[in-house]
């Protein structure tokens, strides 16, 4: 059994009536909500270990909730909604969420999602310095990269890239996230600037760049790292 304690926030009852039993099956202990006022009561009092967020709740947008949340507290958040636009992802990120899937989904790829941020959580306190995944190793300590066993030649901002990439392996990092991060708050907006270095670093680590392994594009958002 997991252990693990999920808050799932919908308002939706055939949603509850489908991941409850779905969750538990899987091993995880469920607890509800169906407002945003109860959710962030929940997150307080409860301490799940990852919250299970729809958007369109009938108190409060969803989003206000993870502004809510990070407030306190850093647990785990996927957001679950119907709404597919790019703005509402890319809002709900920055905001603090941890991934998106959206609605129609299936409970196969969402429990992936959730091993993911739970193993991510668990991992946090203690980040470690090297990672192996498919022949490609990325050695923090000592600042290399090698892919089958070759070392890659990584330019300073490259590298900086492929590292925060990794750090996030398997969740969505924004274009704002991404271009803070490496580049500082004044290069948030230089999206073709950072399509320029995904680019190029596709091009070093990858087998074949123009059908990415690694890193893969989620359309109109950011990035995702496959560490699997």
């Amino acid at each position: 059994m997991n252990q693990h304690r999920i808050l799932v926030v919908d308002d939706e009852p055939q949603i509850q009536r489908f991941l409850h039993p779905a969750l538990t099956a899987s091993g995880y202990e469920v607890i509800q909500a169906a407002t945003g006022g109860e959710a962030e009561r929940l997150v307080a009092t409860s301490a799940p270990d990852l919250v299970i967020l729809d958007l369109g709740l009938p108190d409060k947008d969803g989003k206000d909730v993870i502004e809510t949340v990070r407030a306190f507290s850093d647990v785990p958040i996927i957001v679950l909604s119907a709404r597919d636009r790019e703005a509402e992802k890319i809002a709900a990120l920055d905001l603090g969420a941890n991934d998106y899937v959206e609605k129609p989904f299936g409970i196969g790829e969402l429990l992936a999602r959730i091993r993911t941020s739970l193993r991510r959580q668990v991992a946090g306190a203690s980040v470690p310095s090297r990672f192996e995944m498919n022949g490609l190793i990325v050695d923090t300590a000592k600042r290399i990269v090698t892919r089958n066993d070759q070392e890659v030649h990584l330019t300073r901002k490259e590298y900086q890239l492929l590292v925060h990439l990794v750090l996030h392996a398997g969740m969505v990092v924004t274009h704002r996230q991404l271009l803070a991060s490496v580049w500082g708050a004044a290069h948030v907006e230089d999206l073709q600037y950072l399509r320029v270095f995904v680019g190029q670093l596709r091009a070093k680590i990858e087998d074949d760049a123009n059908n990415p392994q690694f890193i893969r594009t989620e359309p109109g958002v950011g990035y995702r790292f496959i560490a699997e």
